[in-house]
């Protein structure tokens, strides 16, 4: 008897530490960004503000991973891919230019933006992919940033 109350007054004394412990889907996104760093890929969580025609349920909140521009002075740009593998603009005309559209169709169906500003080209990714598709999202920002 005296065993099963040392028992019971263990586990409910260790319970909370459980509470402490990273979900699966808070390591996996760790993983994403400790392996997009080590890339030398930056990341911020920054505010979004979808367009309305945008899927709903998307985060108020989401990752966005950039890289510097080399050309200061390049266009900016910004593309939304509201399904996998078909990517629009503001407009929601589809994009039309060959070489960039090669590229962007490359990315996981879950960077739901890619945007140019004037020192550097960033992509807002969900991280739900996993960590291994950093590296693609890196050469991509990479090729687009020379």
């Amino acid at each position: 008897m005296t065993v099963w109350i040392v028992v019971s007054i263990l586990l409910v004394v260790l319970s909370p530490l459980a509470w402490l412990r990273p979900s699966r889907q808070q390591s996996g996104r760790m993983a994403c960004r400790m392996r997009a760093r080590s890339l030398g890929l930056g990341m911020q969580l920054a505010p979004q503000q979808w367009p309305h025609w945008m899927p709903a349920g998307l985060p108020s909140t989401a990752a966005e991973y950039h890289r510097p521009c080399l050309d200061a002075e390049g266009p900016a740009w910004e593309w939304w891919q509201p399904a996998p593998g078909h990517w629009v603009n503001r407009w929601q005309e589809p994009c039309e230019d060959p070489e960039l559209l090669a590229r962007l169709v490359q990315l996981p169906g879950d960077v739901w933006a890619l945007r140019a500003e004037r020192r550097m080209v960033c992509a807002v990714w969900g991280e739900r992919s996993g960590a291994e598709q950093a590296a693609l999202v890196d050469r991509i920002l990479r090729e687009l940033s020379a």
